[in-house]
This record gives C-alpha cells, structure tokens and sequence, in this order.
C-alpha cells in the first residue's frame, strides 16, 4: 500500500467515526494514529463524554472484533485472559477464553480494579500474548487496548502504577464540547439516529487484513531524518531531566513518540516525519510518563508543565538540517 492511499483511507475512517462521534475530531484522529501502531490508549475524562461510544465506532468502521469488560472491585484475572475448565464427560481440562482474545478490547473504568487484575492486562499489551495456567497463546492482530478512567473520582479505585501507565502510547482527553454549537450538534444527531447508540448502523470502511497493510506501510515506508530522531532524543532527556522530576519518560517513551510521529506523518500523506508531528503528539505520549517529586506535586506541579518546559527547551530542526 502506498502512503497516499492510506493517507485517503484514514480521511474515510475519521469521517465515518465523526458521524457518530460529535465534535472532538482531533482525538479521533490521534487514537487512529496510534492504533496504526498498534498502541494502546488510556482515555482520561470525566463521564458521559463518549469514550465508549468512540471505541465502539473504532472498531466497526474498521471492521475489527470488539470487546468489552468493565473493570470492578471483584473482578479476577480468569475474567479478562480466560482459564482451563475441566469437563467431566470428556475427562480432560478445556481452554475457555477471556474477552482479551479480539482486537479492540475496551477496558472501562480500568483504575475500578485491583493491581492483581489489572496486572493481567500488562502481557497482552506489551507481548501481544497471554499466559494461562503455564500456556501461552499469541493474540490475534490488531490487538490494542483502549482503556477509560476518571479523573476526580478516587474513591473505590486503584491509582495505575507507572509501570501500566508506561505500556499506553498516548493518553488522551476528550474534554467538553468546546462550543454552543457543539453542544447542540450532539443533541441534534440524538433526534437524527433515533436511538441511543449509532454505532449499529456504522458500516465498515475497510476490514481487518486491509488495516494490517496499513499498519505495515506506516512501519516500512515512512522516513525518519537523524536530526528528527535527536529531536525526539533530546526531548524525552530535558523532560527526564527536569529537577521536578522523579522518573522520567524511559526509552519506551520516545519509541512511542517516535512510531506515532511515523502514524501522522502517514496520515497527512508523506513518507518522511517533520517535527510538527513529534510536537502535536509530545504532550499526550510523554505526560503520563513523569512522575513528579513530592514537594512539588503539593504545589500542583503536573507532567504536562514539565513536557511543555522541555517542548521549549528543545532545539527544532529546520528544514536544512532534514
């Protein structure tokens, strides 16, 4: 596949993704870019947002298997990756597999669930793989993850640990709608779908294996100039350098950078990634991977301030120097 006709593909899935989903259409935009990558999306926002209602248009217009869980207090690790059932007219232990096996699985409310249950999504997300009772089984591709949690409501839940917060490319906010006409172009579709969710009457924009070429264009045909990659370098080492700073973004942090920098450039129709990429993704792929020191989280400190400290700090590359 050629970066052009991904680049008009793309046009299409956002703009059928957008007619169900009203008004935010950079986020839609970015969690595509990601999963091109077959990177994982933490969605943090307050409730009835539609953080569901995307992931669920995510997958039918791109005509992937979905899945569902809902995260919650007594939740075990049997319930998301499976387990071996004996059965008594047969005599032997048969595999029965957990909703992670799909290729979107939405976790809800992912923070409602305790460290062990949460800790069984971390193979899937990085290996692409689970293990049950000493077996390990290969997730189809696609396979990522778009988890939702809230922002204010701690009561009841289990804070992510950084090692989790680390395995998501890019954590996103979908926030209020912006305007007046905002709001009334989501009450307006409401009377035009006559039913609460649209997403059933989205048809597929293309299927499983035409996202897999996708996906294997934006690894294999877009370029990355060494000055852009010292780009990313240096930005991930003056965020990591911060002296608010506890824990800094880790490799993993600018390879994430670096893959959806690759997805956008893709997007727009080129094969090669400008520093504009790096930069309109910066704050949502590095954010969540800073942990701030504790006097300076009291005063409110966030890693966002820290990004956008080391966003100026960093030298940009002109075009002379691709």
């Amino acid at each position: 596949m050629e970066v052009g006709e991904l680049a008009s593909l793309s046009s299409q899935i956002v703009n059928a993704i957008s007619e169900v989903y009203i008004g935010n259409r950079d986020v839609v935009e970015k969690t595509l870019a990601a999963a091109l990558v077959n990177g994982n999306v933490l969605f943090e926002d307050h409730p009835g947002l539609g953080k569901t209602l995307l992931a669920k248009a995510f997958s039918r217009v791109l005509g992937l298997d979905y899945r569902r869980i809902q995260f919650t207090p007594d939740l075990l690790p049997a319930d998301i990756v499976g387990t071996k059932v004996w059965r008594q007219n047969t005599g032997t232990f048969e595999l029965v597999k957990g909703p992670v096996f799909t290729n979107v699985l939405l976790a809800d409310e992912i923070n409602r669930a305790p460290p062990k249950t949460q800790s069984a999504l971390l193979e899937a997300m990085e290996e692409r793989q689970v293990t049950i009772e000493g077996e390990t089984l290969k997730l189809e591709r696609p396979f990522f993850v778009m988890a939702t949690q809230n922002p204010i409501e701690y009561e009841g839940t289990y804070p992510l640990p950084e090692a989790q917060l680390d395995r998501f490319l890019l954590r996103l906010s979908v926030g209020y709608p912006k305007t007046l006409e905002d709001e009334m172009a989501i009450l307006e579709a409401r009377l035009r779908w006559k039913k609460d969710d649209p997403t059933v009457d989205l048809r597929p924009v293309i299927d499983r294996e035409t996202f897999l070429e996708m996906q294997m264009t934006v690894e294999k045909s877009v370029y990355v100039s060494r000055p852009v990659l010292r780009y990313i370098a240096e930005l991930v080492r003056n965020a990591r350098g911060d002296e608010r700073v506890e824990a800094g973004p880790s490799p993993r942090g600018a390879l994430a950078l670096l893959k959806v920098a690759k997805a956008s450039a893709a997007m727009e129709g080129r094969d090669f990634v400008i520093p504009d990429d790096v930069k309109r993704f910066v704050f949502e792929a590095l954010s969540h991977r800073v942990v701030i020191k504790a006097e300076y989280s009291f005063e409110g400190v966030t890693g966002g301030e820290v990004v956008e400290r080391a966003l100026q700090a960093t030298h940009v590359p002109k075009e002379s120097e691709e």
